[in-house]
């Protein structure tokens, strides 16, 4: 029973191939002394462990897990993540070169058998060939199924190791020994072709499911980074050190410079700035901070520079509790892949048991050539229902899925969103970037006096403020400043400043007031109209009267309003969820056609507030682009992002939509519904072959008919199911840029979407992690690119939305984060 000392660790786990082996790792780790609790995320690699420190330790368990086998990361922080990253490039990294020397060992072995089989040594040459293949590139599954056999267990890895090595054994047998058939009045064929392309397709179809899993430490990685190394901390006396992040405790006071983010919670002792606390609120307006004002880890100071007293740090923090529930909800498995891990736990076993029984029956009741047909239907069976086609049904339908979809600029990441797409019932949106445009402007500008001298005025003014949206203002008004003298900020009012000698003052209606300014009846119906509508009102005034105002508001997306209109024509509930004020949020949503409206929102209240419509019943989409919105992304059942915003945000989306058009939110349910119909289309066809096939190589049609399937034609039905199934998920690929709806109404075109292209690049410097982040970082700050990048080989693959973008510009982004070099791969 946990205690109040137990301790909850997430450690990453290596090594682990499918779901059975997550089951082991799980069983393993909840049977270890002193631990309450075991959770394996196998999409996301790690294994969440609640255990008492007095009695086991993180080196025990990874003891328990190499000893079954696997590995454990016992690191911890961003060493552990570090770790876990470089053995999973060095994974996939093996795996692109297993899967493409088998492909070029095995289809030679595949032509010869098929075209070339009378040529001259034709069977020395297969049997040269397919060796490799089978016993040291497909060496994994051989070493995988003999670890399951020595725990008592089957996986898909046992069947394919026992049909792989009996189809070369029996080969290499009738290749050595053909006389032993002959003599029998049976042709001695060798099946080195089917034992090798089996290994290949498992290998392509594990390599597939490796690229459509992605990265799922992805967004935990970024979500860690947006802390800073180091922490400047000052003393009673005022003399500043810096010190490492985890150096820094409970009480201390910490300096905050301009442009640095903020390392932990706590309260602004000293001074005053505007933070941009986008990644907490997604809302774009900074926040002014005074004495008193509390502060989060990962924001960012802006101008001015303050003291605040560290009240929570590390695993407290709120960041870091964002961290975990973005781990926690990442959790769940895709349902059909959960259903391909059930019918495979009954379907190995029972496919061995059927090819052994097969050969006792026919080794017993099959009279003088019993033995030999027996052993030649247990080598039928284990060779037509080798399980190539289950494992390329799913990978191969998301990655058409994917192809068909990033033409139309939606990009589909895994399986778990496909298989809940077409039940969703509520879509939640986030306003800021994903409803609106993410960027404050000026909606209107009224004046009762000379606009061209008065505009210069009100630049040169806000030109010089401090306040974030005076960036609005100084961009509308933008022209020749002239000079201000006395200028001054005023916090939480506005500016003041004399030109020409007469004063002028910028701000909101409290300046006004207290410097006892007059305003024109029409402007204060303006003012109040203007805020009715959820604006905000910036006056201006020359000496004692005002003599203009300006309205600054955040846009709502054109398309944004049609685009709510056919999600619920489509009979689904759509809500607007954010953290933005009350009055805001629902002009903002009546404008959309949103009735349903959640503002004042943090992020672990939108992700609660998503929990609660799934207690209450609800299948629901979130759909968000900020780093606020990760935590509530990865809670739904269904999570979409808008491709403008925070790369966090995709990285724990399930599907993300390349361009700002709302309307592809309704495309990408459909193409997932459609692509979820083909992985169960896909699933049929790799099962059908062995329901009828089987029993039929197992000899039931030998009594009646004298039919006994011969090997070779279980390997060209092998071959078939694999064939099928990518021809059926290529008819995805083919339905003319259209996904049809859940409801079988006339489909909706997908297309008229910004092209994206995708290119591979080298760069030379990366040394660790933080290389990496770094080189990643920069790349990803340029306009119309989203890159990934692996240390181990040290390469960035780059995607452009807006066309390929030169090799100079890549490099200039690179001299800014240090001493890195690009090159073309």
């Amino acid at each position: 029973m946990a205690t109040d000392k137990t301790v909850k660790t997430i450690f990453p786990v290596l090594g682990m191939s499918c779901a059975a082996c997550a089951a082991r790792v799980e069983k393993v780790l909840a049977h270890q002394p002193g631990v309450y609790a075991a959770r394996i995320n196998y999409a996301a690699a790690n294994a969440a462990v609640e255990y008492d420190p007095a009695r086991t330790a993180p080196g025990s368990l990874r003891e328990a897990v190499r000893a079954a086998g696997y590995d454990l990361v016992t690191g911890t922080g961003a060493d552990a993540a570090a770790q876990a990253e470089l053995a999973q490039a060095e994974h996939l990294r093996q795996l692109k070169s297993r899967t493409l020397w088998a492909m070029l060992l095995a289809l030679p072995v595949m032509a010869i058998a098929m075209f070339f089989e009378t040529m001259p040594y034709a069977v020395p040459a297969m049997w040269l060939l397919s060796t490799p293949v089978v016993f040291w590139l497909g060496r994994g599954f051989h070493i995988r199924a003999w670890r399951q056999l020595r725990h008592g267990t089957a996986n898909m890895d046992t069947l394919v190791a026992i049909s792989t090595g009996t189809a070369y054994l029996f080969s290499v047998f009738n290749m050595l020994f053909p006389g032993f058939w002959l003599a029998r009045g049976i042709e001695p064929h060798v099946y080195f072709e089917a034992a090798s392309m089996i290994v290949a397709f498992i290998l392509l179809g594990r390599l597939l499911e490796e690229r459509a899993k992605g990265d799922t430490a992805a967004a935990i990685r970024k979500l860690m980074g947006l802390q800073p190394e180091t922490v400047t901390l000052a003393d009673a006396q005022g003399r500043q050190r810096t010190v490492p992040l985890a150096q820094v405790q409970a009480g201390d006071t910490v300096v905050v410079k301009p442009g640095e983010r903020i390392a932990v919670d706590g309260t602004v002792a000293e001074g005053s700035s505007y933070v941009d606390e986008s990644m907490l609120s997604g809302e774009p307006a900074a926040v002014r901070k005074a004495a008193g004002a509390k502060v989060y880890a990962g924001t960012i100071n802006q101008r001015g520079s303050f003291l605040f007293r560290a009240e929570r740090v590390g695993a407290e923090t709120l960041l870091a509790h964002i961290v975990r529930m973005v781990q926690e909800a990442q959790g769940s498995k895709a349902p059909v892949q959960k259903l391909v891990d059930r019918i495979a736990a009954v379907f190995v076993p029972a496919v061995i048991a059927v090819a052994l029984i097969a050969f006792v029956l026919w080794a017993v009741l099959g009279g003088d050539d019993g033995f030999t047909h027996g052993l030649l239907a247990f080598v039928t069976v284990l060779i037509v229902a080798c399980p190539c086609a289950l494992g390329l049904a799913t990978p191969t339908a998301i990655m058409v899925g994917i192809g068909k979809g990033a033409g139309a600029g939606i990009l589909i990441k895994d399986a778990e969103s496909l298989e809940t797409a077409k039940s969703i019932g509520t879509v939640v949106l986030d306003k800021t970037g994903t409803l609106t445009e993410g960027k404050p402007i000026v909606t209107d500008l009224l004046w009762t006096g000379d606009e061209q001298r008065l505009g210069r005025v009100f630049y040169s003014m806000e030109s010089r403020s401090e306040h974030p949206l005076a960036e609005a203002l100084a961009e509308r008004l933008k022209g020749e400043g002239i000079p201000i003298s006395d200028f001054e900020n005023l916090p939480g009012r506005g500016v003041k400043g004399v030109a020409a000698g007469r004063t002028y003052l910028a701000g909101n209606r409290l300046l006004l007031e207290e410097n006892g300014i007059a305003a024109p009846s029409h402007l204060l119906r303006e003012a109040d109209r203007l805020a009715a509508a959820a604006k905000t009102v910036v006056w201006f005034a020359e000496g004692g009267e005002a003599v203009g105002i300006a309205a600054i508001a955040d846009r709502i997306r054109p398309g944004a309003a049609q685009a709510v209109a056919e999600l619920r024509a489509m009979g689904l509930d759509v809500r607007l969820l954010t953290g933005d004020n009350e009055a805001t949020a629902r002009a903002i949503a009546a404008e959309a056609g949103i009735t349903a409206c959640e503002a004042g929102v943090l992020p672990d209240g939108k992700a609660a507030y998503i929990r609660r419509l799934q207690a209450e019943g609800h299948r629901v989409a979130m759909v968000g682009d900020g780093i606020n919105d990760s935590a509530a992304l990865a809670q739904a059942d269904l999570s979409i992002a808008m491709g403008q915003g925070s790369d966090i945000a995709m990285d724990v989306a399930k599907i993300t939509i390349m361009t700002p058009d709302l309307g592809k939110i309704a495309d990408a349910i459909r193409l997932s519904a459609a692509t979820v119909r083909t992985i169960r289309q896909n699933l049929f066809w790799a099962f059908i072959y062995n329901l009828i096939g089987v029993p039929v190589a197992a000899g039931v049609l030998f009594p009646l008919n004298g039919f006994l399937l011969n090997p070779m034609l279980a390997g060209a039905a092998m071959a078939l199911s694999s064939v099928s199934v990518v021809a059926n998920s290529l008819r995805l690929k083919a339905k003319g840029g259209r996904a049809r709806k859940n409801d079988g109404r006339e489909p909706i075109p997908i297309n008229n979407m910004e092209k994206t292209m995708e290119k591979k690049y080298r760069i030379e410097g990366m040394m660790c992690g933080h290389c990496r982040m770094h080189v990643e970082k920069a790349l990803n700050g340029i306009d119309g690119v989203r890159a990934t990048v692996e240390l181990e080989p040290p390469v960035a693959t780059v995607e452009f939305s807006g066309g390929e973008k030169p090799l100079a510009e890549l490099q200039r982004a690179l001299d800014g984060a240090g001493e890195y070099k690009i090159t073309e791969a």
